[in-house]
């Protein structure tokens, strides 16, 4: 496999750089503090995304130091090809067994960063468009034909001040270039083979530096090393690995149509191509079929496409959006729109929740995407149940509003954990896990409600104040949060009277929020107490876990002290403590080194 990335960087004109990996030895891996050293398995096991090791001869035959293809041809291969036999095949990846289509997901995400590769190619009047490609054309392509890439932007650079280091020294006097590539956020296989040493070399001292080149060898290594990940043979017993299809026999009828498959694939026969791959995709579930998956490969697939923690996040959009309309209009058939979207919400949000727990064999609540996508489930969830309770509008608006922001954040921002992955030691010392976590995210969705609700609270409260909202409008208003559905009249409720309903929606979730997190925290030092051997260390999760039920406390007792404005005074306090509540879940983990590695 080094051989072949020699020839490549070679024909790209770089010399004495053997591969992506061996041009970045300099910078040594960061080790974390002393001090955030947790107990033996605190951590999630390392990931293998592919093997730097191995010695197994690529299985679609030797690659040529020369593109196989133009871009022009390369585009009208990808729409000519149809690999969707193969996108449902099962393969030993990184400590589970997924589909195809995961892999290729995730590897490619890895690599560029996007879900699905976008290259910048010359179209046939030599404009540069931008061109598609799936994630499964990709993944065998950067096998097959991995010269193509060797001088396109492919290598996702996230640090802004790196990337443009690439870029100064891969194009010197050309300005336009720079900004094009700069917008792609990525640079090419040649480039970082190039100039890392030099960069390196100039930033040494600096650990945003290192850690970007860190993480771009880690790239590179996909890049390189793909081919390694096709553990597509199942084994002959449950407790064995995947095997390789280069550890076949060479005769082997698999192992002769992937050498073949990789031929035609190089001669751009889409013909021959769909051909074999149809035959793989028969042939491969046969082999050791007693333990080939079947069930669990459809709901992959399914999940994988439905995407529907995204179309649950814009179904949640149009219910925040239909209902904060009632409340403005007192419109019949806005409510019961933002209804409807509601439920839809919910229903594809479980759905995705329920598919990710059944296909990770454990329950989805481990790592920060899962804990984003089961904490707004249950906020969720919980605002629907308390909206069909009493029958006042605001609690459903607020379990909207939660899951759209929630869910949003989780699925285009980045977060880490999209990938189904491997759970840390740590969490398998007791059941008490479970309940521990599921209740501590509860929660922090129940506190995400009681804050939405005292956003309206103080926007109602503010808008009277400053007298930019009518009686009639006020009235309007709350009639719908107050359970009506037909239009508010002037002689309908008055603003104290829909302050009072806000402010007993906002004690409802705050109130159910303390005692959730009480609970929480007390299951927490229990399954520590199992875990650890002892019930409280003063850890930064746990100390700013009880500081956020601290705030809750204070927001309840000053119901009972002698404050003038009880509702604002509240509304104030449950903002805050939705801050503290956020840097509990959040800035720990970034900025405090601790025992909760995993959360």
């Amino acid at each position: 496999m080094r051989s072949v990335f020699t020839a490549i960087l070679s024909l790209a004109l770089v010399a004495s750089c053997p591969v992506i990996a061996q041009s970045m030895s300099a910078p040594e891996p960061i080790e974390a503090p002393p001090e955030s050293a947790g107990p033996s398995g605190n951590t999630h096991p390392e990931e293998r995304l592919v093997d730097t090791d191995a010695q197994l001869p690529n299985p679609f035959g030797e690659v040529s130091t020369r593109p196989a293809h133009t871009p022009e041809e390369k585009r009208a291969f990808a729409e000519a090809v149809d690999l969707s036999p193969l996108r449902g095949l099962a393969v030993g990846h990184n400590g589970r067994v997924k589909i195809i289509d995961s892999l290729a997901r995730e590897t490619v995400n890895t690599i560029s960063g996007t879900r699905s590769l976008h290259l910048p190619l010359p179209g046939e009047d030599g404009e540069i468009e931008k061109a598609s490609f799936d994630p499964v054309f990709t993944l065998i392509d950067i096998m097959i034909d991995p010269a193509f890439y060797v001088e396109r932007p492919l290598v996702y650079v996230n640090y802004l001040p790196l990337r443009e280091a690439y870029l100064d020294r891969g194009f010197p006097d050309d300005a336009t270039q720079q900004l094009r590539w700069k917008k792609l956020t990525r640079v090419s296989p040649a480039m970082i083979a190039r100039y890392t040493d030099d960069i390196f070399a100039a930033h040494s001292g600096e650990e945003p530096y290192r850690a970007g080149i860190q993480r771009i060898e880690r790239r590179g290594n996909v890049f390189l090393y793909a081919p390694t990940t096709l553990h597509l043979v199942a084994p002959d017993s449950a407790d064995a690995p995947w095997l390789h299809v280069a550890e076949l026999a060479e005769d082997d009828p698999i192992r002769v149509a992937f050498a073949e498959l990789g031929e035609a694939w190089r001669s751009a026969d889409a013909e021959q191509v769909n051909a074999l791959v149809a035959d793989l995709a028969s042939t491969l579930p046969t082999v050791n079929a007693e333990l080939y998956p079947e069930a669990r490969r459809e709901i992959e697939i399914v999940y994988n496409r439905a995407n529907a923690f995204e179309w649950g996040a814009w179904a949640y959009m149009f219910s925040l959006l239909a209902l904060v309309l009632a409340f403005g209009t007192g419109r019949r058939w806005l409510a019961v729109t933002g209804n409807v979207f509601l439920v839809l919400g919910v229903g594809l949000h479980a759905a995705g929740f329920a598919a990710r727990c059944f296909l990770a064999e454990r329950f989805a609540i481990q790592n920060q995407f899962e804990s984003m996508t089961g904490l707004s489930l249950f906020a969720a969830l919980v605002g629907l149940v308390i909206m069909m309770w009493r029958k006042q509008l605001i609690f459903g608006a607020a379990a909207a509003a939660c899951g759209f922001l929630i869910l949003l954040t989780a699925t285009q921002t980045g977060i880490p954990g999209r990938s189904i992955e491997r759970e840390a030691a740590i969490l398998n010392t007791s059941v008490l896990l479970k309940y521990h976590v599921t209740t501590v995210l509860t929660s922090y969705g129940l506190i995400t409600l009681g804050f939405v609700v005292s956003m309206f609270y103080l926007v109602t409260h503010y808008a009277a104040v400053l007298g930019t909202r009518t009686d009639a409008q006020l009235a309007a208003a709350g009639a719908v949060s107050s359970g009506g559905t037909g239009g508010g009249t002037a002689g309908g409720p008055t603003n104290a009277r829909i302050l009072a309903d806000l402010d007993a929606a906002q004690m409802i979730m705050l109130q159910l929020a303390f005692w959730t997190l009480g609970v929480g925290i007390l299951l927490g030092a229990w399954w520590a107490d199992h875990s650890w051997g002892r019930w409280w260390a003063f850890d930064p999760k746990e100390t700013w876990a009880l500081i956020t039920w601290i705030v809750y406390l204070i927001a309840i007792h000053v119901r009972f002290g002698g404050v003038k404005d009880k509702g604002l005074t509240t509304a104030w306090l449950s903002v805050a403590g939705f801050v503290v509540m956020l840097f509990t879940y959040f800035g720990v983990n970034l900025l405090l080194p601790g025992l909760h590695a995993y959360a």
